[in-house]
Formats: structure tokens, sequence, C-alpha cells
């Protein structure tokens, strides 16, 4: 039962990494192209809609993964407890946020393919316009700010470790680089990412 359980965190970690976390930075560039205007955002968009074999890559490569990695994330986040034994008061403090981001994450993701995929699905065009409607209202995009910040701080964090998983830093001074390089790889995309919420509101007020 251990040898399955430890199975099923590598395939966790991993899919969380890829293919999960190479569409969310996808996803952020493709958004971030909001600051250049409307015109170049739906571009950006129209071209990701005429990619080959979408709706496979949106299933097997995209939703499948992140299916499992939100499941099981659940699991962890209801059943694991914080190592004070192992782990610096710090690190415990991250995984901790790690369980709550992931919560948060999963209920901002399935609202924002509600509003998104679904609505697409049903006829609606997802365009610079349809975002600008749903950021207009300040709740919604109270909403969308915490859920970018939530979601880029889960696969910063998830990255730290990532690399610990999958050997990559084993040694105390690896894991305090990573700390730092992973903190800064999350700056940066809530940086990006809350630009681009500002862009689809007043694209002056995000290119300050």
């Amino acid at each position: 039962m251990k040898g399955r359980e430890f199975a099923f965190r590598k395939w966790h970690s991993l899919l969380g990494v890829i293919p999960v976390g190479v569409f969310l930075l996808e996803h952020l560039v493709v958004n971030n192209f909001a600051t250049g205007g409307a015109e170049s955002f739906n571009k950006a968009a129209h071209f990701m809609e005429l990619l080959p074999f979408r709706m496979f890559l949106e299933t097997f490569v995209i939703f499948l993964p992140l299916l499992y990695h939100a499941v099981y994330g659940l699991y962890i986040a209801f059943t694991a407890k914080n190592n004070v034994t192992s782990y610096t008061y710090f690190r415990n403090w991250m995984f901790m946020l790690q369980r709550v981001t992931g919560v948060i994450t999963l209920i901002y993701i399935s609202w924002h393919v509600w509003e998104t995929r679904i609505q697409a699905a049903l006829g609606q065009k997802v365009d610079y316009e349809m975002m600008h409607n749903i950021l207009d209202n300040p709740a919604m995009f109270a909403f969308y700010a915490i859920g970018v910040v939530s979601t880029v701080f889960h696969f910063s964090n998830g990255l730290w470790s990532f690399c610990i998983s999958w050997g990559i830093t084993v040694t105390p001074r690896s894991q305090r680089i990573a700390t730092y390089v992973t903190m800064v790889i999350f700056l940066a995309l809530a940086v990006m990412g809350v630009s681009t919420l500002f862009a689809f509101v007043n694209p002056q007020l995000a290119n300050m």
C-alpha cells in the first residue's frame, strides 16, 4: 500500500508540472497579450483556438491530468499533517499554504472553466470583450485576482517539492536556493497575472 501511495504522489507531483504547469505558463502568456489591447488578445486567443487536435490536447493533455492532480491533491490537503520535526517553521507554513491555495485554485479554475470553456461550447465567443464584462464587476475582479495569485503560488511552491521528489535538490543548500528561485518565479508570474486582469479592465493602468 505504501508503494502504491508513493507512486500516486510521484504522479501527482509530475503532472502538476508537466503538463499542467506548462499549460498554466502558456495560458498566462497568451492572456498577457491583453496588455497590448483587445486586438492583440483576440489574435492570440484565436490562434490557440485553431491549433490542430485541440479537443484531443485539451482532454488528454490538460483536463485529465488536471483532474487527477486536483482529486489527489484534495486527498493530500485533507489528510496530510505538518512535519515540525523534519522541516523548518517557514517550510511548514509553505506546506500549509500549498494545501490552502490548492483548494482555492480548484474553486477558481472550476469557475473560470465554466465562464469561458463551457460558455464557448454553448456558443458564446471567448474574446477580450467577454473577459472585460466579467472583470468589470469589482467582486469578480477580486475573485479572479485571488484565484490567479493562489494558482501561481501553488505552482511555484509546488516546484520546490517537485525538485525534492524527483531528486533534483537533495542537499539543504540546493533546497534553500530552490526556495529563492521559486519565490522569484511566484512574484514574476503574480505580477504578470494581475497586470493581465487590469488590462482587461483598464489597459492604460496595466501598462503603467
